[in-house]
């Protein structure tokens, strides 16, 4: 009787002591103090009590020329947070602070909402985080932090765009992607047109000389055919490894082809990628070597190397995998090996002389029956956005002064503060 007595003394305090652990637990759990599946298992049913609330974070840009250093920030934004909310400026307010866009806010909308960390887009953001619309980003969109690299944001007066959410201590800071900017990449196009004529020679470069002051300064070459623009960009697994989904096709899936050079990625190539993926599973993006690309297209092309675009190709949604260094020619043993239920190819494109060739690279699919030409959402190209640049050198070379004006406003502020 003794030790039942004992027996149940004791199992009224570890009772009790349980209950009261677990009710200080619950307390907790319940105010939000203590951390989702501490202590818990992940079919408890604690976690049914209270879903935490997730962290919403906000980035803003321009995203003209949108390129994989952008895809990389958003990337990292979205590391911040678990829901990435991005606002894309307006193409006015583009222009009150920086000079014209190169390409139009329909463009860089489809861009943005291609890209796979995003979540959701607010279009015609405002260039500068004004009160009223960080109380909407905080009250209406449920924004807990507003994120931004960690080079400038300087308004035409010398201020930080940021300075107000810094002040609310609801600001947080990425890394900025080094080898990569919208500068450098002006400064490479401006090598696709140096066969103009010599009358063009000055007009390009002027614009090649608006565009070289920042992080990277293209090298241009107005003589000989020597010239070159060598990437700064230097590839790791690493990075591949965050861009790339991880996950093969399933047993039975439709796997689509499409391959191509898919430089200078733009709303062209995303609408066509869209396109393509629909048609399947899975789909499989083989992007051609620089040698090949520059065989096919001109010394000087292509603008970003294989890397640089296998990387944004890999940043967009549509994708499921990409062969870097794809062959020109879609043999057997590719289709074969990559089990390929199917391979297209767009409307639009640089040059369609493929249906012309002698060697037609798509000769093997097509007598296996398994080719298909889609339509093409968009009529944009790379020389499109060539084209952009160079008929409007005068407005970028305005619009560089004008970022120069302000950056130098911002440091002298800066200095000023310092020196205090």
């Amino acid at each position: 009787m003794v030790w039942e007595k004992e027996k149940i003394v004791g199992s009224c305090i570890v009772g009790g002591a349980a209950f009261a652990v677990g009710a200080s637990f619950l307390h907790l759990f319940l105010k939000g103090e203590l951390p989702l599946g501490l202590g818990l298992g992940l079919s408890s049913p604690w976690r049914i009590l209270r879903k935490r609330k997730p962290v919403r974070v906000y980035m803003d840009g321009c995203f003209d020329m949108m390129h994989y250093g952008h895809c990389n920030a958003l990337r990292q934004a979205r590391a911040l947070g678990d829901q990435l909310v991005v606002g894309v400026v307006s193409d006015e307010e583009i222009i009150a602070n920086k000079g014209p866009p190169v390409t139009p806010l329909h463009e860089r909308m489809t861009m943005v909402k291609a890209v796979k960390w995003v979540d959701e887009v607010i279009s015609d953001a405002p260039y500068a985080i004004t009160e009223e619309f960080m109380k909407k980003l905080f009250d209406e969109y449920q924004i807990d932090y507003i994120i931004h690299g960690d080079d400038p944001c300087v308004l035409p007066d010398g201020s930080d765009a940021y300075a107000l959410a810094k002040k609310a201590g609801r600001y947080k800071q990425i890394k900025r992607t080094e080898g990569v900017s919208s500068t450098d990449i002006v400064g490479r196009m401006l090598l696709c047109v140096r066969e103009r004529t010599v009358s063009d020679t000055h007009s390009r470069s002027s614009l090649q000389r608006q565009f070289s002051h920042g992080h990277n300064s293209p090298k241009f070459d107005d003589g000989g055919s020597s010239g070159t623009r060598v990437s700064h960009f230097l590839p790791t697994s690493r990075r591949i490894v965050q861009f790339s989904n991880g996950k093969g096709p399933g047993p039975d899936a439709r796997i689509i082809y499409i391959d191509g050079a898919f430089d200078l990625f733009h709303a062209g190539h995303v609408e066509i990628l869209r396109r393509a993926r629909e048609l399947g599973d899975f789909l499989l993006v083989g992007i051609h070597n620089d040698q090949t690309v520059s065989a096919k297209r001109g010394t000087h092309r292509p603008i970003m190397n294989l890397h640089e675009r296998s990387l944004s190709v890999l940043a967009c949604r549509y994708v499921d995998e990409v062969i870097i260094g794809a062959p020109w020619e879609v043999s057997r043993d590719t289709i074969t090996t990559f089990d390929i239920s199917l391979v297209v190819h767009g409307t639009v494109a640089e040059s369609d002389d493929f249906q012309k060739e002698e060697d037609n690279p798509y000769a093997v699919p097509i007598s296996m029956g398994i080719f298909e030409i889609l339509e093409s959402p968009l009529d944009i190209t790379t020389s499109t956005i060539i084209r952009r640049i160079v008929a409007n050198h005068e407005a970028y070379q305005k619009r560089n002064a004008k970022k120069e004006a302000s950056e130098k406003k911002y440091y002298e502020q800066k200095s000023f503060v310092v020196g205090d």
